[in-house]
């Protein structure tokens, strides 16, 4: 009897280790040519391969998306002049359900985010030099907006690029007036704490930033100067440590950062390079924080905006828009370098969600 039960336990086993694992891939793309909105595919976290590709829903000039904590939901900006942002419900066959759509108050939204709670949403309007922030109801649909904080000034153009919630603090990166803001909540409001957590580079064009697990840690990636700013939390705010260029030393031509990610032990930091067309690989000390440039390697694309990291830490993708395609690398999990392996066509892909 026990010898009978063990061969079905190891049959089990070997069934369940030959299925592949799959996840869930959603593609936020630009409209204004051949795509539709959002897209999904099955990605395997054993082999990196995207296959079924489908049209998750239709949406305009969906380019940033982000879930909901509990991943039942998504938000997607609608990057026009006319702001909007869309929630989707996610089906069983992963196949989304439009629930509502609300206005940003601001022109070309490019960044949504979600705080832990799963209460309220964060937009950063890019031409409309504010943020929008909302209150996410019982049954997932956006309310209005219930606070705009505009950054706008009489002598400089205000960018606002990306936010993120972290505790009772949202950070806010504006390009334009080249600084990273730090609010509070205070009440039901957020209240403005620092309108520059550390000193940038002139010029440099602050773009997206990540910040460590335990929010000791910022980094923030730079747009014009192509550069990655680290600085420390302390009882008195941040404190800088370092600029690192994200290009390599013989690179002379012009190159526009994108996008930035910690791995998941927080031991590497990746980013984007357009213009380049690369990806940079730091391995971080997790200790000071300071970072060691290891590796540029090509996206094998044109162009690369926004990319992720697959949920099994194997895989890195990116999303090039001007030749319409996503690359899939290989992570080495022991220095993190990056190895290419393939790539699938899809049009003007820019935001990519596991």
């Amino acid at each position: 009897m026990k010898f009978k039960m063990c061969i079905f336990l190891f049959s089990v086993c070997l069934l369940n280790c030959s299925k592949p694992k799959n996840s869930t891939l959603y593609v936020g793309t630009y409209t204004n040519g051949d795509s539709e909105g959002v897209y999904q595919f099955q990605f395997n976290s054993e082999t990196g391969e995207l296959n079924k590709k489908q049209l998750a829903s239709v949406s305009e000039n969906p380019s940033f998306i982000t879930y909901s904590p509990d991943k039942k939901y998504i938000y997607a900006v609608n990057e026009n002049q006319e702001g909007a942002i869309s929630a989707f419900k996610v089906e069983d066959d992963k196949t989304l359900t439009f629930i509502n759509k609300v206005k940003t108050n601001g022109a070309h939204p490019c960044h949504v985010a979600i705080n832990k709670q799963g209460d309220k949403a964060v937009v950063s309007n890019y031409t409309g030099g504010n943020f929008s922030l909302y209150n996410i109801k019982t049954d997932s649909a956006l309310s209005d907006a219930f606070q705009i904080i505009d950054h706008k000034t009489d002598s400089l153009i205000s960018h606002a690029h990306s936010a993120q919630f972290f505790k009772d603090d949202l950070y806010v990166a504006d390009l334009g007036l080249n600084a990273v803001y730090q609010y509070k909540l205070n009440g039901t409001n957020y209240k403005l704490e620092d309108s520059s957590i550390v000193k940038m580079p002139h010029n440099a064009g602050p773009r997206h930033f990540s910040l460590t697990k335990d929010g000791q840690f910022i980094y923030i990636i730079n747009e014009y100067s192509n550069t990655v700013t680290s600085a420390k939390k302390t009882e008195n705010g941040f404190e800088f440590i370092e600029n690192v260029s994200t290009l390599t030393d013989d690179f002379k031509e012009k190159s526009y950062c994108a996008d930035i990610h910690l791995s998941s032990d927080e031991k590497f930091l990746y980013g984007s390079n357009r213009g380049e067309n690369s990806i940079v690989v730091f391995k971080r000390d997790i200790t000071t924080g300071k970072l060691d440039k290891v590796q540029n390697i090509s996206v094998h694309g044109d162009w690369p905006r926004n990319f992720t990291i697959d949920p099994s830490g194997k895989f890195l993708l990116v999303a090039n828009q001007k030749s319409h395609n996503i690359s899939v690398f290989k992570i080495d999990d022991i220095n993190g370098t990056l190895t290419f392996l393939h790539s699938i066509e899809l049009p003007s892909p820019v935001c990519l969600l596991f």
